[in-house]
């Protein structure tokens, strides 16, 4: 009995430990799902399993022979139900979606705690690793890949005094951005007409630089850029 409990401990001190360590990553950034929700999620998950694994505990008097679950089934449902919690933690933020890599981060702090609960320390452990390098490393790297940032803008004139299609492409292009797709529209009372469009470029400085721009044209009554991001 001595035995199993401190096999048990193991096991949850492990996940414990692992989901602390994620999720003090994620805390550290500011993210919705951070230290407590990562730590829980991974403690959870090996305590699961964990009743996959002490099966006979919670089954006296049945003989060993006579049991035929799958405990892989007991995995299948955990990451089923990680999939609602990581959907919590993605949110539309104005027109940029956030929350994905928090939602990544809880579906592998689940999968390690799985690996903790049934006692795959070395897998458990590199995976933790590998995780926070991911989280880590992996931010520093992509700040530095070439890339380009997409926003949705949209400029308001009064119905008689448009800016041309062409002129605003050019205008844009001065500035470094290049349209990726337009549309038009004329607002409900008539008076005024509206492009709205996804612009691109490769230097996110040039946002600044445009909306400095836009806001020293006196013909142009609002404008609007929102920059979209995972």
């Amino acid at each position: 009995m001595d035995s199993d409990l401190s096999i048990i401990s193991m096991h949850l001190l492990g996940a414990l430990a692992a989901g602390g360590i994620i999720g003090m990553e994620r805390s550290i950034h500011a993210r919705p799902a951070g230290f407590r929700t990562h730590t829980l999620v991974c403690l959870a998950s090996s305590l699961l399993m964990l009743v996959t694994l002490y099966q006979w505990k919670w089954l006296p008097g049945v003989p060993m022979d006579t049991i035929r679950t799958d405990p892989t089934r007991m995995a299948q449902g955990i990451m089923t139900g990680i999939g609602f919690l990581g959907a919590g933690v993605i949110f539309k933020e104005g027109l940029s979606i956030r929350g994905l890599t928090t939602a990544a981060s809880i579906w592998i702090t689940a999968a390690i705690g799985i690996l903790m609960g049934i006692g795959f320390y070395l897998p458990a452990i590199l995976a933790t690793v590998l995780t926070l390098g991911v989280l880590s490393a992996f931010r520093w790297i992509e700040l530095r890949l070439p890339s380009q940032v997409y926003a949705h803008h949209a400029l308001r004139f009064d119905r008689d005094d448009v800016m041309s299609e062409a002129d605003v492409r050019e205008f844009l292009e001065q500035h470094g951005f290049s349209v990726a797709n337009i549309s038009y529209r004329i607002t409900d009372d008539g008076a005024f007409f509206e492009y709205r469009m996804v612009i691109r470029t490769t230097t996110p400085e040039n946002t600044v630089k445009l909306a400095e721009a836009l806001r020293s044209m006196p013909r142009l009554r609002t404008f609007r850029i929102s920059p979209s991001g995972d």
